[in-house]
């Protein structure tokens, strides 16, 4: 593919366009639990048109552009409001929760810096369920992980937890809830270590940390989780999720300013014009901060209240069509509109490709720790109405793959690999394993079922090598 020499017509990228997504899971038709977040119509059109005003708008330079300076302020006020922040909290908007928490992990630790000078190897206390955002933050900024383990029902061992602190640690963190299970980790508990020791405390509220509010007004008994605990000293939460404005939208929220100004980047020593930035990126649209404060304003908390409560009857509903089917079982009792469920009779990756063969997507998770590899569910206010149908399908998938093999090639490859160092492998052995699953070269996989499994029977570290080989290899 190179740069046509002459202009190609409105007309012919538009068709371009539109075949480009055929491929594309189906978002609007409400029958994808994952991945997308849809409001309903009218608030969708809410969010597009302030999206495309404010497209072209730059937030690199706050004083260029008053308006969006404006809009930051005024969501971050209200979120710190809704999270209980009080006069001294404060925040930032950013293009997303992985952005929000590498700016939570760079804050304490270059607090640390400060308030700790003896620490010099930095280290973040993080339970098995905390997502993935945050071992890329300690990827990206030099901070050690070091990993506790949970109980029976997926929450925070606390004293695990405690008994994990070092000279070195700057940083807790808690979920509400975590991704996986849709359980709200012990987060006073953990922030008062937190507190007892001196140290920062994070809770991550990019999938819950908006709507678990209106739970509560609901009546649903959601611990506490926000700024009302002593010991929470930040905090991350997604608009773009369950929030539902536009891609590109979260926050990352402070108990006071002398936490958060460490998160903050300024640049003088260059020839160019000084660089301010208060999140990790320079020029960002002004598209979705407008979004969001649109859409925002136009739910407002009645709307907000209705959405709760229907995905709340539509969770309750979905639970307990997996509870009483004999081949399933649910993994733990969720706290909000996710959860996962496993099989020990079926192979739960042939049943979600005929899942997803026939409309749906659910989203694979592979095993770890005491975690076994499932299905997972996060349910959206445009999956409401699909509740039913999914449970008759789901029911009638797992006639049509009760009798399919598995398991087999994944023993096979425990076997072979459950002590083999991955950097140890050269990228001939990478390229057998990917051949062995049969993917690879330029195109995407149809089915998944055998690649899971295949992933799902390697270490975790093996995992990862053979992903980044395999998409370095396909882009």
């Amino acid at each position: 593919m190179i740069l046509p020499k002459q202009g190609v017509s409105k007309t012919e990228i538009t068709k371009n366009l539109e075949e480009f997504r055929e491929g594309d899971l189906d978002w609007r038709s409400g029958k994808v639990f994952g991945y997308v977040f849809d409001p309903g119509k009218e608030a969708m059109e809410v969010g597009k048109e302030a999206y495309m005003k404010f497209l072209t708008e730059n937030a690199l330079d706050f004083t260029s552009f008053p308006s969006l300076f404006k809009f930051e302020k005024e969501i971050v006020e209200m979120a710190v409001n809704h999270l209980n922040g009080g006069p001294e909290g404060v925040g930032n908007f950013t293009n997303g929760g992985t952005e929000s928490i590498i700016l939570a992990v760079k804050s304490a630790r270059d607090y640390a810096r400060v308030h700790k000078p003896e620490i010099k190897e930095p280290e973040m206390i993080l339970p098995i369920t905390a997502h993935a955002a945050f071992h890329k933050a300690a990827k990206y900024l030099n901070v050690k992980i070091v990993p506790t383990m949970v109980d029976s029902n997926f929450r925070a061992d606390v004293a695990a937890v405690k008994n994990a602190i070092t000279n070195n640690t700057i940083l807790i963190v808690g979920s509400a809830p975590s991704y996986a299970h849709g359980v709200i980790d012990p987060i006073a508990e953990m922030a008062a270590v937190a507190l007892e020791n001196n140290l920062l405390f994070h809770t991550d509220g990019c999938v819950g940390g908006f709507m678990l509010p209106f739970y509560k007004k609901l009546g649903e008994p959601v611990p506490d989780f926000d700024f009302s605990i002593p010991g929470v000293t930040s905090i991350s939460m997604d608009l773009h999720k369950y929030g539902y404005t536009p891609k590109g939208a979260s926050l990352v929220l402070y108990k006071n300013r002398d936490i958060r100004k460490h998160q903050i980047f300024a640049c003088s020593n260059w020839t160019g014009y000084t660089i301010i930035n208060n999140a990790v990126l320079s020029s960002r649209s002004g598209g979705p901060m407008a979004a969001a404060y649109a859409v925002l304003n136009f739910l407002g908390e009645d709307g907000y209240l209705e959405i709760a409560r229907k995905k709340i009857e539509a969770t309750r509903k979905l639970v307990a069509g997996v509870e009483k089917h004999k081949d399933l079982k649910l993994m733990a009792k969720p706290d909000f509109c996710m959860f996962s469920f496993t099989s020990e009779t079926i192979s739960v990756f042939h049943l979600i490709d005929e899942m997803n063969s026939i409309g749906w997507y659910i989203q694979p998770a592979l095993s770890y720790a005491h975690s076994r590899h499932n299905i997972h569910l996060s349910i959206n206010y445009s999956n409401v109405e699909w509740v039913d149908a999914l449970l008759e399908d789901l029911y009638k998938s797992i006639e049509k793959v009760r009798g399919v093999k598995h398991g087999e090639m994944g023993e096979a490859l425990r076997k072979q690999f459950e002590d083999t160092d991955p950097d140890s492998l050269s990228d001939d052995d990478i390229k057998g394993l990917l051949q062995m699953a049969e993917i690879g070269g330029s195109t995407l996989p149809k089915g998944m079922a055998d690649i899971n499994e295949m992933l799902n029977a390697l270490p975790a570290k093996m995992r990862e090598r053979l992903l980044i080989e395999y998409t370095n290899g396909i882009f």
